[in-house]
């Protein structure tokens, strides 16, 4: 109990920030369990207020939380990471936004899927640690695609994913992965992939952050493999991905 209110721990990163009356903001958090919360910090938006650090856009928090009626009040914030890398650069914000935004849509109240915070946190210091453009690139795209894999979105990529045939040589988000060249006339919007492509794809899945930030990739590839990740996202989850969008703008 903390001022005669019941109250709550949890850890959490800080994925989205809405704006409540004159100095509040709505926190959306994906928390230690991987399902999703909101709670209101109190005097965020002031200048100098002592929340104001510690509840930024990509923060990790250790966080004590007062129970309300309908949205949980920000009692204490503990900074564990703020990943304060990110800010002051265009590009590596903009990456981290993608992943906020992803990790917004794939989570849920009342929904634990504790795959899902580590590999948010993983994916914020990769887009810190990516040495170039091409490297921000592959991070992004490798969180997205390790996400919605693991929520049953994977795509098939060594095979015709209509007929089973190999080899293959174009991609559909809407057929659900490769496709032979025979199927791909009958899907609209099928685009031309290499092997070198596919197997990167496959790669994104498979291989850890660590691992692709070390790999050799020509900014070209890197930003093939982002549109076509992009595309699958905006399929599979059905929704406009405007973090996303900006993103491949930058």
């Amino acid at each position: 109990m903390a001022g005669g209110r019941r109250t709550r721990h949890t850890t959490a990163i800080v994925i989205d920030r809405t704006k409540l009356g004159e100095s509040d903001l709505i926190l959306t958090l994906l928390e230690a369990d991987g399902s999703q919360g909101r709670a209101v910090a109190k005097g965020a938006r002031k200048p100098g207020g002592k929340l104001a650090a510690r509840v930024q856009l990509f923060c990790e928090l250790d966080l004590l939380l007062a129970l309300g009626r309908n949205l949980d009040v920000v009692a204490e914030a503990q900074l564990t990471d703020p990943h304060a890398t990110l800010r002051g650069d265009l590009a590596r914000v903009s990456a981290a936004s993608v992943v906020c935004e992803v990790a917004r849509l794939t989570s849920f109240p009342d929904a634990p899927d504790t795959f899902l915070p580590p590999i948010c946190s993983r994916a914020l210091l990769a887009c810190e640690q990516a040495p170039d453009q091409p490297h921000l690139d592959v991070a992004v795209a490798a969180y997205v695609l390790k996400v919605l894999s693991h929520q049953g979105w994977r795509p098939v990529l060594d095979s015709c994913v209509a007929c089973g045939e190999v080899p293959v040589s174009r991609f559909s988000a809407l057929a659900g992965g490769a496709l032979c060249e025979s199927c791909a006339r009958e899907i609209e919007g099928a685009e031309p992939v290499d092997a070198t492509t596919l197997a990167w794809l496959e790669a994104l899945v498979r291989s850890t952050f660590d691992h692709l930030l070390a790999a050799p990739v020509e900014a070209a590839l890197a930003s093939e493999l982002l549109a076509l990740v992009h595309v699958w996202a905006a399929t599979h989850l059905d929704a406009r991905l405007r973090a996303f969008e900006f993103n491949l703008s930058v």
